[in-house]
């Protein structure tokens, strides 16, 4: 089994502030003001991880706040074998005057990418394979369920109001390059002396020498995305509302006219509602979401994309922004659902370096699951043993957990959460650190 230890896990952070206070009332921001989170740790297969996050906030004149007028966001960490994070994002609704604008470059080249195979309990996940203490003959590799991802992308979503100005319509695009490959076993082995790795078929040379991953999918390709939809808004505060709904329905699909080497159209559904149990402290929090293809072949490495509208990164469901607790893109197919039911309380309020924070828990319960299947050669399954299992029905996967939250001014959120899978054939639990609410 990989290990990662975790050198640093920061959840007190560096801010630095550039902003003023109002002298009617203190707790008012203006001007710039940002925080940073550090991200260092180290991998025995990826190495070292270096790097971090700053996130900027105009507040402006102070009379928007909570809201605020721009939203910058700058992400560079990697670990010293090639994996990395390089992203920059920018939010505002006054860019471009009553029109919501957001963009998001980046650069994700990742060494050892999560591939479980496809459709959930039909691929059959087998832990021995990848635990390098379950002795010759059962152990495979680490990176048996890895393959090797760098993509480049390039988002851009216009959200312009309707005369109700709870009703928005969406329009944007997506600009995605994805480059595959098999794990570079010599890359992870480079400076070891010992804990090497096997120089093995993974799971994804198997798909492909079989068929279900085909040829021309197999390095990558272009994925040229159109999106337009309807938005319907009416939060009290975004990064952690106490009441009101988000509710989001759009299609996107890839034209080959523009470029892309297999044509798709798609169809996205999220809904988000939250109550009010005690004023300002606790509240409830629900998202149900589904994503299915309604026209035409999307290749297999698109399809761990979840598509969303602002600054949000989703992957097949498992994971940090899905189920938290299941080995990530442990659920890929063609359509699936997913929910989450979220217990939030904020216990504690106070003021800290010229700043407003709070502390805030949350316990949740996530769960999705494979709708829409793709088409896998069920004749495999008798060929190669503990790979598939056709015969069992696809139901939900799910997880539970609880988290911890240290938000400065509403809108830097440092987020921690652990989660723990229900069925073994998830995973086992998943530690994560970064920023925000989940939805």
């Amino acid at each position: 089994m990989r290990k990662s230890f975790l050198v640093l896990a920061l959840m007190l952070f560096a801010v630095v502030s550039f902003s003023q206070e109002t002298e009617t009332n203190k707790q008012v921001k203006t001007g710039w003001n940002f925080g940073a989170l550090p991200a260092v740790s180290f991998n025995t297969d990826l190495g070292f991880q270096y790097g971090g996050l700053v996130n900027f906030f105009n507040y402006g004149d102070g009379t928007k706040y909570p809201d605020y007028l721009h939203n910058l966001y700058l992400e560079i960490s990697r670990y010293t074998k090639g994996s990395a994070i390089y992203r920059l994002a920018y939010d505002s609704e006054y860019l471009i005057p009553g029109v919501r604008f957001t963009s998001d470059l980046a650069y994700l080249p990742d060494e050892a990418f999560d591939f479980y195979g496809f459709n959930g309990y039909q691929s059959v996940f087998n832990a021995d394979w990848q635990d390098d203490t379950a002795g010759d003959g059962v152990y495979k590799s680490r990176m048996f369920y890895k393959y090797q991802n760098k993509m480049l992308r390039f988002k851009t979503d216009f959200q312009i109001p309707f005369r109700d100005k709870r009703f928005l319509g969406l329009v944007g695009f997506n600009l995605q390059s994805f480059n595959v490959a098999t794990v570079d076993i010599d890359k992870m082995n480079k400076g070891k002396d010992e804990n090497l790795l096997p120089n093995v078929k993974t799971l994804y040379d198997e798909y492909v020498d079989w068929g279900v991953i085909p040829d021309e999918e197999k390095d990558g390709g272009f994925v040229p995305l159109l999106k337009a939809g309807v938005v319907f808004d009416t939060r009290d505060n975004e990064p952690n509302p106490m009441k009101g709904m988000w509710t989001e329905a759009f299609l996107f699909g890839a034209p080959t006219f523009l470029g892309a080497e297999s044509g798709f159209l798609k169809f996205n559904f999220t809904h988000r509602q939250y109550f009010t149990i005690i004023k300002r402290d606790l509240s409830f929090a629900y998202r149900i979401g589904y994503q299915g293809t309604l026209a035409g072949h999307a290749p297999f490495y698109y399809q761990t994309q979840i598509e969303t509208s602002l600054m949000k990164d989703q992957l097949g469901l498992g994971g940090n922004k899905t189920l938290r607790g299941v080995s990530r893109n442990r659920v890929v197919s063609d359509g699936f659902v997913y929910g989450n039911l979220e217990l939030r309380w904020k216990p504690v309020h106070f003021r800290f370096i010229n700043q407003n924070f709070y502390i805030g828990l949350n316990a949740f319960v996530d769960g999705g699951q494979a709708l829409q299947k793709i088409d896998v050669d069920q004749s495999l399954a008798a060929v190669h043993d503990g790979y598939f299992d056709f015969d069992s029905k696809e139901k939900l996967h799910l997880s539970y957990g609880a988290g911890l939250r240290i938000v400065m001014n509403e809108n830097f959120v440092i987020a921690c959460d652990y989660g723990r899978a229900f069925d073994p054939q998830d995973g086992k639990t998943g530690l994560y650190i970064g920023l925000n609410y989940l939805f």
